[in-house]
C-alpha cells in the first residue's frame, strides 16, 4: 500500500512537470527554440495567486484566473521583447537571452518580494480520497493536478487538430518560410504559442505551490528544469510526449526519494535524461527530423 502511496504522489508531481513540460514543448515545437525562463514564470504565477488569495482573501479561482493573465502577458512581453529581435539570431545567443531573462526575473522578484520563503495556502478546498478502508490516501490537490493536467493535454491536442490557429501552428512548425509565404503571420503565431505556456505556467505552479507550500523568488528554477528534462524524455515538440515524459519523470522522482536516496533523486533524474539521449534521442514519442540535402 506504501507503494501505491509513493506511486500517487509521483503521478501528480509529474502531472504538473507535464503542465510546465508542454509550455516548453509547444515553443520549441514552434519557435525552434529552448526558453529556459518558463520556469520563472510559474514563480510570477504563484506570488500573484500568493498575494491576491492567500493574503488578499480573494477568491481562489479569481485568483488563478488573474495569475493565468498575467503570465500570458509576461510571456508575450518577454517573446516580443527578448526573443522576436532575435529570431534570425545564432540559436546559441537565444539560449543566452533565454538565461538572461530567467535570472532578470529571479532577482526581480527578490527585489520587489525579498527572498523570504513565504507559506502558500491551497488554493484547493476538498476533502481528502480514502481508499481501501483509509489505508491508502490521496490528497484532494493529487486529484485536482492529475485530472487538470489529463483535460489540458486533451484540449491542446484538440486546439492544434481541429482549429485555424493549431492548423498555423503546425504549418509554422513545419515551414517557416513557406508558412509566411501562404499569409500566415509568423510573429503573431509565436506570440500566442508563448502566451498558451505562459498561462500553463501559471497554472502549474499554483497547483505545484497547494502541494510543497513554500514560496521562493527561486521556485520554479528546478521543476521549470526537471520540465526540460521530461519534454525531451517524452519527445521534445510532441504534446502527448511531454505528458508522458512529465508523469513518468514524476513517478522516477517520487520512487527514487522513497527507495534509494532523497539526496540522490534529482541525480537520477538527470541520469534518466543522459540515458534517453544516448539510447533514443528523440524522445518516446518523439519522430527522428528528417534532413533534406
Amino acid at each position: 500500500m506504501q507503494f501505491l502511496s509513493y506511486l500517487v504522489r509521483g503521478i501528480s508531481l509529474g502531472s504538473v512537470y507535464a503542465l510546465i513540460a508542454l509550455g516548453y514543448t509547444m515553443v520549441y515545437g514552434i519557435a525552434k527554440m529552448l526558453n529556459f525562463a518558463h520556469g520563472d514564470i510559474i514563480m510570477v504565477g504563484g506570488y500573484v495567486v500568493f498575494f491576491t488569495f492567500c493574503q488578499g482573501g480573494m477568491n481562489p479561482w479569481l485568483s488563478m484566473i488573474l495569475a493565468i493573465v498575467v503570465c500570458t502577458l509576461l510571456g508575450i512581453t518577454i517573446e516580443r521583447i527578448a526573443y522576436r529581435p532575435l529570431r534570425g539570431a545564432a540559436s546559441l545567443a537565444v539560449l543566452i537571452t533565454a538565461i538572461g531573462v530567467s535570472y532578470f526575473l529571479e532577482n526581480g522578484a527578490m527585489l520587489l518580494w525579498s527572498s523570504e520563503p513565504k507559506s502558500f495556502t491551497s488554493i484547493v478546498s476538498l476533502p481528502s480520497l480514502n481508499l481501501f478502508g483509509g489505508s491508502l490516501q490521496i490528497s484532494a490537490e493529487t486529484i485536482v493536478t492529475i485530472v487538470t493536467s489529463l483535460v489540458i493535454m486533451f484540449v491542446l491536442i484538440w486546439f492544434v487538430n481541429n482549429t485555424r490557429p493549431g492548423h498555423a501552428m503546425q504549418a509554422v512548425s513545419e515551414d517557416r518560410g513557406a508558412a509566411q509565404l501562404m499569409g500566415i503571420n509568423v510573429n503573431a503565431i509565436i506570440s500566442l504559442t508563448f502566451a498558451i505556456g505562459s498561462g500553463l505556467a501559471a497554472i502549474a505552479g499554483a497547483l505545484l505551490l497547494s502541494s510543497y507550500p513554500t514560496l521562493v523568488p527561486t521556485t520554479g528554477a528546478m521543476p521549470g528544469i526537471k520540465a526540460f528534462v521530461a519534454a525531451v524524455f517524452g519527445g521534445i515538440g510532441s504534446i502527448p510526449g511531454a505528458f508522458v515524459g512529465g508523469i513518468l519523470l514524476g513517478i522516477i522522482e517520487n520512487l527514487s526519494k522513497a527507495y534509494i536516496s532523497t539526496q540522490l533523486s534529482d541525480a537520477i533524474v538527470f541520469l534518466v535524461l543522459i540515458v534517453v539521449l544516448l539510447v533514443k534521442p528523440s524522445g518516446l514519442l518523439g519522430k527522428k527530423a528528417t534532413v533534406k540535402v
